[in-house]
Order: C-alpha cells, then structure tokens, then sequence
C-alpha cells in the first residue's frame, strides 16, 4: 500500500496523442502504411535475427491461413486479411503506447518507458505476467516453458539499434518504404498528408494517433480498421488513467482509516467502562 500510494503522489496524468516525454524530448515510432505492405516478411526476418531468435521461413505462405499473434519467438508478424477493397497485409507488434499500461502495472520497474518512446523489459522482472492483463493490445509473452522466462515483446530495437543512431530493423528491412521511422509529430503530419493527397486511397482516420492516450505506431488503411484485425473499441484514455483516483485515494485511506478506527476502539472502551461503574452502583 505504500508502495502505491508513493506511485500515486509521482503520478502525472496522461495526455491524449502524447507526443514527448516529461523532459521534452518527442517520442520516435514507426509509421505502418498498410497500402503498400505486399506481405513479403521481410520484417519478421530482419527482427528475428537483430533478436538471435529462430529466423522464420519467410518464403512459406501457409502461414496466411490463419491469424496469427506475436509470440515468444517471435515479436513481430504479418497477416492476411481479406477485406472489401482486396487483401491487405498488415504487420503486428508492440504498440509502445505513450503511457503505458504494462509500465503503469510492473511492481518492479521491469517494464520501462524509455525517453525515445521504446518499452522495454529488463531481467529484474519477478514474474507476475500483471503487463499481460494490462495491455490493450495483448503483446507482452511469457516463456513458460523456461527455466528461466523472460517476458518477450518488440522492444523498438532499442538496445540492438536506437541507442546507436540506428533505425528499428524491420524499418531497415522493408523494401516498399511500408514502414517508416521518425517522430510521432512528424509521422502523424506525413499520415495526414497522405490522407490529404489521395483520399480515395486511404480509410481517413490514423490509427494509433489517440488509441488509449495515443501509441508510438501509427498506421493508415484502405479500409475500417476492424476489416484488418484493429480492436476500434479501446477509447482514447491512456489505461494508468483508469486508476490514477484509486491511487490517489490510498494515502488519503493510509492515514484516516486508523485515526478512524483508533477513535471507535477508544470510544466502545470508554462506553465499557461506564456500563461498569454503573453496575457497582
């Protein structure tokens, strides 16, 4: 409890769209243009070996028939949906929302926001899976067939490549500019744009631009985003919100409640002892 009542005194409440961290710095993320993703998976390779995990075969197109998710192994996919304008390839992997929900619900700090934008996880984790349930998007994954797990999601190639000047693999990876690196601000400008220029080609709306407080990846659609696998139902309230007045409340509890229940144990005594006096008489 004093733990979060101390979370609840360094809380700050989350902007809609949040484009910069508390020290000014704008936040980086990816730009998804679905319009141009011809489902070559090119990206899930590249992000697989900048991981040194199991490089998939990107050559197999069975992997199309049915949905798929993110996985321990791998932290980013590409799946094939078939909607009222065509097929659409769509890639898939964490979010890194503004305020996080994983980052608002680790006991321990092992999910951090990172001044770029990037969450990521660290070691010191203690194995509560609370980033699981907590994420709108249902990314973190747990290896629970490790001695030793890990929770495993696409961390922004933040160790492997942005710490170094780099871009993010899968970004480096993609032969049909599908993906696209920089600034919220600037991705947001350049969707709209796109929007702008050709709006018989795109669906109008930037998905991820205020998605619950609003997310590093941002992408645009020819079609409804529920066509291609998008949960539409998330609101625009970043998830720590939720419970910024639960935690605000806990100091506010810490210190009544036992004055409160100090003055009725002092109070019955008190009445006790009158009903014994009483009784001698």
């Amino acid at each position: 409890m004093l733990g979060a009542a101390g979370t609840a005194l360094a809380a700050r409440r989350p902007n809609a769209a949040e484009i910069v961290n508390e020290s000014g710095e704008e936040f980086k993320g990816v730009l998804v243009d679905t319009t141009r993703c011809i489902g070559c998976r090119s990206c899930e390779a590249a992000c697989a070996e900048a991981h040194d995990l199991p490089v998939p075969d990107i050559g197999d197109e069975s992997v199309f028939k049915e949905k798929r998710d993110t996985s321990t192994t791998q932290l980013t996919i590409v799946n094939r949906y078939k909607t009222e304008k065509g097929i659409i390839f769509v890639k898939k992997q964490c979010m890194h929302c503004g305020q996080p929900g994983c980052v608002a619900a680790c006991l321990v700090k092992a999910m951090k926001k990172h001044e770029g934008g990037a969450v990521t996880w660290d070691t010191n984790c203690m194995g509560c899976r609370y980033c699981m349930v907590s994420c709108p998007f249902d990314i973190p994954k747990f290896e629970y067939n490790s001695w030793n797990p890990k929770i495993q999601k696409c961390n922004l190639c933040w160790e492997q490549r942005l710490t170094k000047g780099g871009i993010p693999a899968c970004v480096e990876a993609c032969p049909t500019e599908t993906l696209l690196f920089g600034t919220k601000r600037d991705l947001v400008a350049e969707s709209r744009y796109r929007i702008y220029r050709q709006p018989k080609k795109y669906f109008n709306y930037i998905y991820g631009e205020n998605e619950v407080g609003g997310t590093s990846w941002i992408y645009l659609s020819a079609v409804p985003f529920e066509q291609i696998g998008f949960k539409t139902d998330l609101g625009t309230t970043a998830y720590p919100e939720y419970s910024t007045g639960f935690l605000y409340s806990v100091p506010i509890v810490l210190i009544l409640w036992p004055a409160f229940l100090m003055g009725l144990s002092y109070l019955t005594r008190r009445e006790e002892e009158k009903e014994k006096k009483e009784g001698k008489r």
